[in-house]
């Protein structure tokens, strides 16, 4: 549907001058052209074009206004014309003429005529002529684009309309205004759309005003349209789309760690297992196990590659297990698994922990799974962190089918599938060898080749197959496709497609594609198996010249970013699943090639002539190694427009004349003489005339363009696959506003505006309504012919996806608040990222366009933009976002080249509009330019309109002035080996630059200058620039004392524009100070505070403008400050420091730091603090505390950043800088004087963070503000609700019930054993340490496993500080509370008679300790609750972004603090008790001197250590230094051991503050050789020492003074809550009757009395004084938490390693000063030695075994049977029983007994072996195993191997019980699937029964083969030394023999009886028969003999 207006004539016009029209509807107006100079008559003859969505009612207007035009002043308004448009509705055709009216009504003399038309939704139109419309296309285009259109808009739904639809004109200008095309008008929520600039001239301004005054709703104002109405400034604080630097291609460290902990269930008999584990090409073994099918290994392998992440992400991890594999041959494989590093690098922690990956035979894909092995596989990155889970004792038995080795969402039957990729054809090849040989071929033999000879490498899933090479050809043809076999789902996300060139001497790439098969797939319910094309793929790489030494050769392997097309490809890809029972199928995985069907060349579209314009506004910033050659800018689309390398000419379709006459034409590739061929067609003209670059300033130079741009356009010939790239337009347009409008709303929240949720609100408003317009607009052009499957299944699939994120996006919307903003943040960022990933398009069409600058016919650098971008489209969501727009584009050197430093100094910046679409649209391709130019053709061109302009001249220039207010930067880059920075900024605009002055020695300048541009002439219309104006490039340099530039960073801006006719006055002006990101190459290097505006020069000069006041600064020179109304405004405050020390200071130029001071500097103030004269011997400062006065701005945000700097003094007044620090913000040192109105609140929340407790509140029975925590259980009844009662004077009551274990005992034993056989209780005697420890780790895995399932909301922190939250806070949390302690009331008393349950059963016996699983510091923030410590960095800033950290910097750390506050303060602070005016705030705070202090290291375990040896091993020891003390525990090294348990203690004793920092390391101990360090980990003990939370020693949970658990500080609790209160000036502790303790206005209960070692019982205030101790964070004012008792886990680190973790360290560090008491003597941690047992098996009887052996001589089936087992393993003790010979019915007696010692660890429930492992191990290696009695039973042979008949498994832990008898065992009992009782030999004893034994058959199934009774005895050594009995049948106590029947003889032993045995019984008729037989034979035989005799005799009658 659309209206078309045709504007003729106007006439009757007064007087002469520039007449322009004015055509509104619906609120979207068009202007025309300006007509110049005419008089009476102004002959317009323009056509307007309004797509509508609605049909239009009878009742609209359409309104036209002439004007005359000005440039200068606004517009002067002649007349206006109104129409109704009734008749246009209801005829569809009208012509007016009617005179004007005035502003006042008034009928004036001026008429007008005007053509309207009106195209229904049904498809009526108006009669047209021909000649109506510009350019002679036919009508039916205009038709199929009216057509176009039509489908746009379904009916008329509001919602579903963007603000903002592109309207789309004949003839002339278009401009677009941000009305919408409805009836309706601006919703409010929706506000001008930011890329389009809003039409603001005349009336408008005022309407914009109005419409933002009507209130619009702050839910959908952009910032951006707050601070400016200049186009995408928001953009300026999102990262800058000019990406300066491509990141990929970079190599990074990973780290691949793999752990084969067991293999399950593999397929075979009797098999020795090795698993193999491969990645990439590394290959590494496990040992060997023999004759086992569930092989226990638990070995670590690490492989570290140094690749860039896209290498790494394809590289495969192979898991295979290999049977019987030993020096001499390979092994057979069994099965094997395969996935992709990219895969679990994008699970969540990178990582797979504990499961089960399935084997599968690659040689047999009908078979079924061949077993399974159990590993982690983690990948680490630099710098990710993986969350190791804590790695206890595994015990729980595994659930292989739910913990599979697969990602989220991929089943676990996984089908094998075929997966064919079809390759057909090539496009458009590079010569790939010189012509040199190819032009002596030509003279000798006369043939020309083309110089290539290319085939297709497919790689897949760590396969590759290839095609066939196609000798010398550009243009390929192949049609064979590559058929890879692999299992469905396939665990690799990437196919690479490579075009390679076949050479004798080496193979290259031409080309690489990449295939993303979660692209082209989709696993939902409704998703589609995957699928391609055929399709075209366009390939980019290195330049296209040949040369032999590529040095981009990296870019055609698909690494980083190509720089030219390289060719295309058409390929297919399609899977089939496999129908795997199917007989006739070849079985094998091996990669196949054949023949493929060709399709016909229309399959990827209809080819169609596109046209790509171009005109250069601007070239400036050319780096200055390039000005002194001229310079020509090309552009190419595909290998059109490359005139120096594209060689193989692309060749375009002719006009089809005949069918058959197929000849091709070559496109005319000359720019200069612009021939035209037939019909008038135009040349292409590719690259800009050479022109000599004029210099900018030192740096940079620029063309002079000035008012003529040059423009270039190519023809080029592509398959119409336009939907694609619209689709994916639209998805783009909705996720650049998604994006947009989050950046928007995290600036909010990080500058604390208000109301970010509002805007929220609004981006998903705008969401979902984006959502509702795809739907609309995506499903068009249904019927066409060339749409692959993908195409209709992807568009089914973004359909879906999108439709249910626009209801998502409304629920969401629904949902948000204040406090879950940062929530909902986090599920739009998904939004976003599911958008760009279906945005995507994995099916090319048009290649991508590519902008190079030459110099002297060399290529120079590039801008590559995607051909999407650059798209037309008449609707406006399809349109590409940079279509038809002035686009700034920054030019980077191609390849490695433009890494690193080199790829950040700017090559060119150019100011470029381009267009590209069909021909056949091309009359509006000049429509986005700005306005005010004429053509210039090509001289041949003047009779044809349509031939496109060879430059622009533009007529129209505006002068303006930029003022550039530079405020300060922050954070800085350090660009001087010092650490700093000499920093001043250059400001780049159009072609001019400024610089501001250079300031010494610092990374936070404040330059507070304002620069002036004068006479800035900018070419187009005023209107438009004010909408959009130039960017600004803003670089900052470091200054060198010899002249040259650091470059350090650069950020883009865009100036506030006022024109000559506003006023300057808010709300635009003055423009307000931002802050602009700075960016290094692709890193964040600071920010800067400026503001920019730019001011229109009016006709009365620089007079009109605002006047640049203020003083030029004396001081400083001709520097202009920033002016007032811009710069902040300042308020006083006092910044108070606290000097405390300084540590770790390096060498400065080879000196030692002596004598160093610190200086503190913010704005130009500063302090020094006091000299430490000997650095040496006392590091710290003599003066605390200092303070200075400085102005800072009222707003925060604007605060300068404060710098720290050392220096040392040295002689003769000379200073030394060491080191510098900046700290950024000063927020969290802020201090805000309380708020008196507010005090409940603050004591409300500490309550309610503190009481992690139950809370009971009974009636309150306690005097007003007391508040009772009760320790006394009580007895279980029905627990009330919880409630906390909170009014001002906070008299809430807690009862805390933590059940006391004698209580608990007592209450257990009544309960009476009436269900089940109650555990024991554990014996005090038999606890240790490590009993304490296990059960603390299973509570926190059942901690974490809680949060998980939970997921308590992380943002609760944050929430604290605004009160509103508070409030809603306290409910969650409460909630939250009762929750969790529903669940301790559960299991901590459970009521009488409800028998125990099992977490019961484990818990509240043993007192537990706190595991952190990570450094203790990150749950105590570090420890800097007062004393903070600032690392001192010196020297540059590493340039390779991965090189060099910050770690290397650090030259040593300053402690201390800060705080600053508004002065004056409140007088009430000053007047608290004991405040000491010399310390200001910082009150209460220890003297610094040094103290001496005894420090207590226990190491317990370390975990996943980096293997060191060759083996893949390890021989770890613990290595310990602080100051001089330096402790090596070489000798106790323990062998072969990745996951060491130390369990030491090692005593230092140490002085603070010289040694402070205690370093932990692990050495790998090496025989020969230095020892290697394997990582360590370092602890700064001053920070734990002085802390407030107490780090000294942490609080244990109960308190006894004997036992496992015995109290460890020589301070007891009482003690302790004594000093703490007297160090908070806190009223305490009273101990009240017994059991009671007040601190404060907090009352504690608790027992009253203890034991003593000899069972006495006396009172005692320890256990309530502990109960304070624990709650102590609950006391107001001072409270904070403790340092429980606890074990740490500190990951291990390697310098030469950063950023990856090499194992992880369990330990915790307690201090006593040396002043105080000493401590007791340490703890006993030392490991757990095994326990000594006898395991003893009687093997009695088997039954049922099956028969393996055929009788020699009878043919019976019989078997020699014998019982093999072993506990340990087979090589170390298996045992064979003796053999029962020819068992004929399968049993067999036997009376044997085994005698199996083994060493037992009963907390790991594994077995301790130690055995060196090969003959040349130096020592023994320790072995954890699980403890598995196998059984086997054998068939002997006495001349070949023994057969293997069956065997059982059994854990000793968990074993079946034995059946009865031999009927009732079966085979369900072994394979778990009958419900037995399963029993423990270490709880038994003594076991004896009948088990089954198992065999898999030739299906792979488990069957019966046979059955043996058993009885298993378990003795410890003791026992078994005094009860002693024989091997075998000996003695003592000897077995009696075995009763075997007659049959069970040997016959070679007793020949005779088996003679007898075979003649008399077995064979006696047969022997009979075989008797007469022979005399049978044998009379025949004499009978033939004599016969002829006889015969003779009777013939002859003898």
């Amino acid at each position: 549907m659309a209206l078309l207006v045709h504007l003729k004539t106007v006439s009757e016009l007064r007087g002469k001058g520039d007449r322009i029209a004015k055509v509104t509807f619906r609120g979207q107006s068009f202007y025309s052209r300006v007509l110049e100079n005419c008089e009476d008559v102004a002959d317009f003859d323009e056509t307007f074009q309004w797509p509508v969505a609605s049909s239009i009612d009878n009742n609209e207007i359409l309104e036209i206004q002439i004007f005359n035009y000005s440039k200068v002043f606004s517009n002067k308004l002649i007349g206006t014309f109104r129409m109704v448009l009734q008749k246009v509705v209801e005829e569809n055709h009208v012509e007016v003429t009617d005179t004007l009216i005035d502003d006042n009504n008034a009928l004036l003399k001026t008429s007008l005529c005007v053509e309207v038309r009106y195209q229904a939704s049904d498809g009526t139109v108006g009669s047209w002529d021909d000649g109506d419309f510009l350019g002679d296309e036919s009508l039916q285009e205009e038709e199929k684009d009216s057509q176009e259109t039509d489908g746009l808009l379904p009916g008329s739904r509001p919602s579903s309309r963007t603000p903002g639809e592109k309207s789309f004109r004949r003839a002339g200008r278009s401009v677009f205004s941000a009305m919408k095309l409805g009836k309706n008008r601006l919703h409010k929520e929706e506000t001008q759309r930011q890329d389009e600039p809003a039409v603001l001239e005349m009336g408008d301004f005022d309407r914009l005003a109005t419409r933002l005054a009507e209130g619009m709703d702050p839910d959908c104002m952009s910032l951006a349209s707050v601070t400016a109405l200049t186009t995408n400034v928001s953009n300026k604080r999102s990262k800058p789309d000019i990406k300066m630097e491509p990141s990929a291609g970079r190599p990074m460290d990973y780290q691949v760690s793999i752990t084969v902990i067991e293999a399950r269930q593999l397929v075979g008999l009797n098999m020795d297992p090795v698993v193999c584990v491969e990645v990439g090409d590394d290959k590494k073994y496990t040992s060997m196990k023999e004759s086992t099918n569930c092989p226990y290994y638990n070995e670590y392998f690490v492989f570290d590659f140094h690749v860039s992440p896209d290498v790494m992400f394809d590289k495969i991890i192979k898991i295979s297990v290999i049977h019987s594999k030993n020096l001499l041959r390979s092994g057979t494989l069994v099965g094997s698994f395969k996935m992709d590093v990219g895969t679990v690098y994008s699970q969540p922690e990178h990582q797979f922990h504990h499961k089960w990956a399935i084997l599968s035979d690659p040689d047999d894909i009908s078979a079924g799974l061949k077993g399974y092995v159990k590993c982690d596989v983690a990948v680490v990155g630099k710098g990710d962190n993986i969350k190791t889970p804590h790695k206890a004792n595994e015990t729980e038995e595994e659930d292989i089918e739910g913990n599979l080795l697969l990602p989220e969402g991929v089943p676990a039957e996984r089908q094998w599938a075929r997966f064919y990729v079809k390759i057909y054809r090539a496009e458009g090849l590079p010569r790939m060898n010189t012509s040199l040989m190819a032009n002596v071929k030509k003279a000798f033999i006369g043939e020309n080749k083309d110089l290539v000879d290319p085939y297709v490498q497919v790689f897949f899933a760590g396969q590759k197959g290839k095609t066939s090479v196609q000798k010398s050809s550009y243009e390929p043809l192949w049609n064979e496709q590559v058929v890879f076999t692999d299992l469905f789902p396939p665990l690799c996300k990437r196919m690479k497609v490579q075009i390679r060139d076949s050479d004798k001497v080496n193979d290259v790439a031409i080309g690489t594609h990449f295939i993303d098969l979660r692209k082209i797939s989709n696993d939902g319910d409704k998703g589609f198996l995957p699928t391609l094309g055929p399709a075209w793929v366009n390939m980019y790489g290195s330049t296209r010249n040949y040369t032999l030494l590529d040095e981009h050769q990296d870019l055609n392997e698909g690494l980083g970013e190509g720089v030219s097309f390289r060719a295309r490809l058409m390929l297919g890809l399609a899977v089939e699943i496999l129908d795997t029972s199917n007989p006739e199928l070849t079985s094998s995985t091996e990669v196949q090639v054949e023949q493929a069907t060709p399709v016909s060349e229309s399959c990827t579209g209809k080819i169609e002539e596109f046209f790509l314009f171009g005109a250069f506004l601007e070239a400036s910033m050319i780096d200055r190694k390039n000005g002194d050659k001229p310079v020509t800018f090309e552009v190419t689309i595909g290998n059109y427009g490359n005139e120096i390398d594209g060689l193989s000419r692309p060749q375009r379709p002719r006009p089809r004349k005949e069918p058959g006459a197929e000849e091709e034409v070559d496109l005319i590739q000359n720019s200069s003489d612009d021939e035209t061929e037939e019909g008038g067609d135009l040349a292409s003209i590719s690259s800009t005339p050479p022109m000599r670059p004029q210099v900018t300033d030192r740096n940079y130079f620029h063309l002079p363009y000035l008012e003529q741009k040059p423009c270039i356009y190519i023809k080029s010939w592509w398959p119409d696959q336009r939907r694609r790239l619209y689709n994916a337009n639209i998805m783009d347009h909705i996720a650049d506003k998604l994006e947009e409008g989050l950046n928007d709303v995290q600036e909010m929240i990080k500058t604390e505006k208000s109301y970010p949720e509002r805007r929220l609100r609004g981006v998903l408003e705008e969401l979902s309504s984006g959502c509702h317009r795809f739907l609309s607009l995506a499903d068009k052009d249904q019927g066409h012919l060339s749409r692959t499957r993908l195409d209709r299944e992807r568009l089914k699939s973004c359909m879906r996806e999108l439709e249910s994120m626009g209801q998502q996006a409304k629920t969401l919307r629904a949902q948000v608040k204040r406090h879950t903003v940062r929530d909902k943040l986090r599920l739009c960022q998904n939004f976003l990222q599911k958008l760009r990933f279906l945005a995507d398009e994995p099916q090319h069409s048009i290649p991508d366009v590519f902008i190079w600058m030459m110099s002297n016919n060399k290529r120079i650098a590039y801008a590559r933009v995607p051909s999407k971008d650059l798209l037309f489209s008449i609707v406006e969501e399809e349109l590409g976002k940079d279509c038809a727009k002035v686009k700034t584009l920054f030019l980077k050197l191609p390849g490695k080249r433009g890494l690193g430093s080199m790829g950040w100094t700017v090559q060119a910046k150019l100011e470029l509009y381009l267009w590209l679409g069909l021909s056949k649209q091309r009359k509006d391709f000049l429509c986005g330019l700005p306005c005010g130019f004429e053509e210039v053709k090509a001289a041949q061109g003047l009779g044809l309109h349509s031939f496109p302009p060879i430059s622009l001249v533009y007529t129209k220039k505006q002068v303006f002035q930029l003022r550039a207010h530079m405020y300060q930067a922050r954070s800085l880059f350090a660009a001087d080996s010092s650490g700093l920075s000499d920093p001043f900024a250059r400001v780049f605009f159009i072609n001019q630059s400024q610089c501001t002055e250079v300031l010494n020695e610092t990374l936070c300048p404040t330059w507070d200058q304002m620069l002036v541009f004068d006479n800035l002439e900018l070419y187009g219309e005023a209107q438009e620039l004010r909408d959009d104006p130039p960017i600004i490039v803003i670089e900052i340099y470091d200054q060198d004392t010899m002249g040259k530039f650091d470059f350090m960073g650069r950020t883009f801006a865009k100036p506030v524009v006022k024109m000559a006719d506003e006023a300057y006055c808010p709300p635009r002006f003055p423009p307000q100070l931002e802050y602009y990101q700075i960016y290094r190459g692709n890193s964040t290097a600071g920010d800067l505070l400026a503001a920019f505006e730019l001011l229109q020069i009016g006709p009365a000069g620089k007079a009109d403008l605002p006047p640049i006041d203020g003083p030029v600064d004396v001081d400083r020179g001709p520097i202009m400050p920033v002016p007032m109304g811009i710069r902040p405004v300042l308020s006083k405050y006092r910044i108070e420091v606290l000097f405390w020390g300084l540590r770790d200071l390096k060498r400065v130029n080879l000196a030692q730091v002596d004598r160093p001071r610190v200086d503190i500097e913010c704005a130009g103030k500063g302090v020094q603090s006091s000299m430490i004269h000997n650095y040496k011997k006392n590091p710290n400062f003599g003066t605390l505390v200092k303070w200075f006065e400085v102005d800072l701005p009222e707003n925060e945000l604007l605060h300068p950043p404060l710098n720290i700097r050392v220096v040392d003094c040295r002689a003769f007044g000379r200073y030394t800088l060491v080191g510098s620090h900046a700290v950024n913000s000063l927020r969290r040192f802020i201090y805000r004087p309380p708020d008196h109105s507010s005090a409940n609140w603050n004591t409300t929340v500490r309550l309610l963070r503190g009481c992690r407790v139950l809370c009971n509140g009974g009636p309150s029975s306690h005097p007003a503000g007391e508040v009772v925590v009760n320790m006394e259980p009580e007895v279980p009844v029905k627990k009330l609700e919880t409630m906390v009662k909170l009014d001002a004077t906070s008299d809430a009551v807690i009862k805390v019930d933590v059940a006391d274990e004698e209580k608990e005992k007592k209450k257990k034993k009544k309960k009476g054993n009436s269900e089940e056989p109650e555990e024991d209780e554990p014996d005090e005697s038999m606890l240790d340490w490590w009993s304490k420890y296990f059960a603390s780790i299973d509570t926190m895995k059942e901690q974490l496993r809680q949060q998980d399932t939970s997921g308590m909301d992380l943002e609760e922190k944050e929430e604290l500080d605004n009160p509103e939250g508070v409030r809603g806070l306290a409910k969650g949390k409460e909630k939250a509370k009762a929750a969790k302690d529903e669940k301790k009331k559960r299991t901590q008393s459970p009521g009488p008679g409800q028998g125990s349950e099992a977490p019961e059963k484990k818990k509240s016996k043993i007192d537990e300790l706190k595991v952190y699983p990570r450094e203790l510091e990150s749950d105590f923030d570090n420890f800097e609750d007062w004393l903070h410590t600032f690392n001192l960095l010196r020297g540059k800033t590493g340039d390779d972004e991965d090189g060099s950290s910050e770690e290397e910097r650090i030259v040593g750390r300053f402690k201390g603090s800060l705080c600053m506050y508004k002065v004056p303060l409140p007088e009430d602070v000053s007047r608290e008790a004991g405040y000491d005016p010399s310390c200001g705030m910082f009150q209460g705070i220890p003297s610094n001197e040094p103290i001496n202090v005894l420090v207590r290291v226990y190491v317990v375990r370390a975990t996943d250590l980096h293997p060191a040896d060759i083996n893949g091993k390890a021989d770890p020891y613990i290595a310990i230094r602080l100051g001089k003390t330096d402790i090596r525990d070489k000798e106790n090294y323990i062998s072969k051991q990745l996951n060491p348990v130390f369990g030491k203690s090692f005593d230092i004793e140490a002085s603070f503050p010289m040694e402070s920092m205690l370093t932990v390391s692990v050495y790998d101990w090496d025989l020969v050789g230095t020892d290697d360090l394997i990582g360590e980990t370092k602890i700064d003990l001053e920070n734990r020492f002085y802390s407030k939370h107490r780090a000294t020693c942490g609080i244990a949970q109960t308190y006894s003074i004997h036992g496992y658990n015995i109290w460890r500080d020589p301070m007891k609790p009482s003690q302790i809550l004594t000093r703490l209160c007297k160090e908070g000036k806190v009223d305490g502790p009273h101990f009240g009757p017994p059991g009671r303790v007040k601190v404060s206005n907090r009352v504690f209960t608790g027992p009253s009395e203890m034991e003593d070692e000899n069972g006495q019982r006396r009172p005692t205030d320890e256990h309530v004084a502990l109960c304070a101790l624990r709650h102590w964070e609950d006391i107001p004012r001072v409270g904070c938490r403790l340092v429980p008792e606890h074990v740490e886990t500190r990951p291990l680190l390697n310098p030469d390693k950063p950023g990856i973790e090499q194992g992880r360290l369990e330990l915790w560090v307690d201090m006593f000063p040396m002043d105080m008491p000493a401590p007791g003597t340490p703890l006993d941690i030392s490991p757990r030695k095994p326990k000594k047992y006898e395991l003893r098996v009687i093997v009695w009887n088997t039954d049922e075994v099956v028969l393996e052996d055929d009788d020699f001589f009878t043919g019976e089936k019989s078997s020699d049977i014998f019982v093999r087992g072993w506990l340990k393993g087979q090589q170390e003790d298996k045992q064979d029983t003796d053999v029962h010979y020819h068992s004929l019915t399968g049993e067999g007696n036997f009376n044997w007994r085994y005698i199996f010692p083994f060493d037992y660890l009963a907390a790991e429930e594994k077995i301790v072996i130690s055995k060196k492992e090969s003959m040349f191990s130096w020592d023994e290696t320790e072995y954890k195993i699980p403890a598995r009695l196998t059984l086997q039973i054998w068939d002997a042979d006495h001349f070949s191997a023994d057969d293997f008949l069956g065997a059982i498994e059994l854990d000793l832990n968990r074993f079946p019980r034995g059946a009865k008898t031999a009927k009732q065992c079966t085979m369900e009992m072994a394979t778990g699937e009958m419900d037995v009782p399963l029993v423990s030999i270490f709880k038994q004893k003594r076991v004896k029964g009948w088990w089954p034994l198992l065999a898999r058959d030739e299906n792979d199934e488990f069957e019966l083969t046979g059955k043996v009774e058993a009885e298993l005895h378990l003795l410890t050594a003791e026992e078994a030394e005094k009860n002693p009995v024989g091997l075998a049948r000996n003695e003592p106590d000897p077995l009696e023999k075995p009763n075997r029947p007659d049959t069970a003889f040997v016959w070679f032993l007793n020949p005779l009886k088996s003679i007898k045995y075979l003649i008399c019984t077995r064979y006696k008729w047969l022997i009979i028969k075989i008797v007469l037989a022979l005399l049978a034979l044998l009379m025949l035989g004499l009978f033939l003999y004599s016969l002829p005799g006889y015969m003779v005799k009777k013939l002859l009658g003898a």
